[in-house]
């Protein structure tokens, strides 16, 4: 059996400046001329994948609930196909609001928990801005160590046939022979 929970969302949790700000960003400025009419999320190739439907994040945006708005997955997942952009019946350019979303997310460091995609921005970010220039495995050992440590330590332990350090933080007693 499924278990449904609902959460309310209070106006008063709510910021609209916050939506009057992103909707003045470049790109944007179509954010409060949304019809609410679905196109986008039924043309999105991902959405399937996606918590929100891309509908929606423009409802949370509009509303100025931000923190709900840059931690969705759906800001994430976009793939930048523009395939909503070109079926969107009021022209609104969501590509671009999805990568401001984004930006945003990243600069205040609100995103998925457990999530891949955003430290791998961060990573290609501070490469383009910083000119921060490291060899792909030490960019890719970077990341798995920011995201998933004890990952990275049972990848080790399960190619070289060695057991994971003892206390070694997310194993359990159960994993301490790596398969």
């Amino acid at each position: 059996m499924y278990d449904v929970r609902r959460t309310l969302k209070f106006q008063r949790d709510a910021d609209p400046r916050w939506a009057e700000e992103v909707a003045a960003r470049p790109g944007c400025e179509g954010l409060f001329s949304c019809q609410q009419c679905g196109t986008c999320s039924a043309t999105c190739p991902l959405s399937l994948y996606m918590d929100l439907g891309p509908r929606r994040v423009i409802a949370l945006v509009r509303e100025g609930f931000r923190k709900d708005a840059l931690t969705s997955q759906t800001v994430w997942l976009c793939a930048s196909c523009y395939e909503c952009d070109v079926a969107c019946p009021r022209q609104i350019r969501l590509t671009d609001l999805m990568g401001s979303l984004k930006r945003e997310a990243a600069r205040c460091h609100l995103y998925p928990r457990r999530f891949p995609v955003p430290v791998v921005e961060r990573e290609l970010c501070e490469v383009i801005s910083h000119g921060r220039w490291r060899p792909e495995s030490w960019r890719i050992l970077g990341a798995v160590l920011r995201f998933s440590p004890a990952e990275l330590c049972r990848l080790l332990c399960r190619r070289g046939g060695l057991n994971p350090p003892r206390g070694f933080a997310g194993t359990r007693p159960s994993d301490r022979r790596c398969p």
